[in-house]
């Protein structure tokens, strides 16, 4: 029986890509051999080196272009499945098939070279472990942001134990921080997919890189899993977003606007680029300086709350710190990205 030959196409940020990665794996497992499948979506370097991926023309007779969706996000206060399922489920009612969901991540590929290349935080001079810090975020979801402060309050207590990268795209909200290597505006998809590989740990919002660091295999002699401190606060329900190996602290069931699941909220304070966001704002926020408000929900996650769980990681031996020689190296190479 010849292979059914199909395209997925999506448009959205690359964290829902990487849930779209899951689906196309699974439909594969469940059905060898009976798919041929290509995609078009955003974050086209998400798809590098996967072996479900064939290139098909959609003006090829017997090509399908299926859009994908997942409505199943419009029961996930209720419901309880994870975001991993939401593609999946749609694309088994497209297909009239049942794809069971095999593994609790994403499923991205580096090619052995990529694995043995220097890391880019190696190349800055840097020879220690790593943790990725995204302290900001898209201005479409402001909602999401926590206090600029918070961070760099959480990255000088652990100054000379952890080294966090500060990454994210140059035209987002990301205030710089000191004591960190300021990688923002300096990785493509593909370069952030090879830091996520090197990287000990992330501390970031309910975001791409949350997703990455479940999707991204760790290092040989690392743990299996990455460690990963999501700021999570009341927008989303855990059960839609969470992963088991994740740190995720969230206040779903502390304020009445989230107290049966998550309240969805885009925007804590108006952008003014007549996006409709802009009339979906957070009922709570909270002024943290003369510019920024963030909903209570997240200033409510304290720097301590934050300390405490990346120290979960340590204290139970799965990571260890670097050492004084490398703190004082880092010390120096943060010296010079702060300036």
């Amino acid at each position: 029986m010849e292979p059914r030959k199909i395209i997925l196409s999506n448009s959205l940020s690359p964290g829902d890509i990487v849930m779209l990665t899951a689906t196309i794996r699974d439909l594969h497992r469940s059905y060898p051999g009976h798919f041929l499948t290509d995609v078009r979506t955003t974050a086209k370097q998400i798809w590098e080196n996967n072996p479900y991926i064939t290139p098909l023309d959609p003006k090829e007779p017997g090509v399908t272009t299926i859009k994908m969706h997942y409505p199943l996000v419009h029961q996930s206060n209720s419901s309880s499945f994870h975001f991993i399922h939401g593609f999946t489920q749609y694309l088994e009612k497209q297909l009239d098939l049942k794809i069971p969901v095999t593994n609790f991540q994403g499923d991205i590929y580096l090619s052995d070279q990529e694995k043995r290349w220097m890391s880019q935080v190696e190349e800055t001079g840097f020879q220690g472990n790593y943790w990725i810090m995204m302290a900001g975020g898209k201005y479409d979801f402001t909602a999401k942001w926590w206090n600029p402060v918070f961070y760099q309050q959480v990255v000088d207590h652990f100054r000379g134990r952890i080294q966090f990268v500060q990454c994210g795209e140059a035209k987002h909200f990301h205030p710089p921080l000191t004591g960190v290597i300021n990688l923002i505006g300096k990785t493509d998809t593909r370069q952030f997919i090879r830091l996520m590989h090197h990287a000990d740990g992330v501390v970031c919002p309910v975001t791409f890189a949350m997703h990455l660091a479940t999707a991204v295999e760790t290092k040989r002699g690392k743990p299996k899993n990455r460690a990963a401190v999501v700021l999570a606060g009341g927008r989303e329900p855990a059960q839609w977003e969470a992963y088991p190996h994740h740190q995720f602290i969230n206040t779903n069931g502390a304020l009445r606007c989230c107290d049966q699941g998550g309240c969805w909220k885009s925007r804590c304070q108006p952008v003014g680029d007549n996006d409709p966001k802009d009339q979906d704002l957070c009922l709570y926020p909270v002024q943290v300086d003369e510019d920024l408000q963030i909903p209570k929900c997240m200033n409510m996650i304290t720097p301590q709350d934050v300390i405490r769980r990346i120290e979960f990681y340590f204290d139970g031996g799965a990571l260890q710190y670097n050492q004084s020689a490398s703190a004082e190296k880092t010390a120096d190479c943060c010296e010079v990205q702060a300036a």
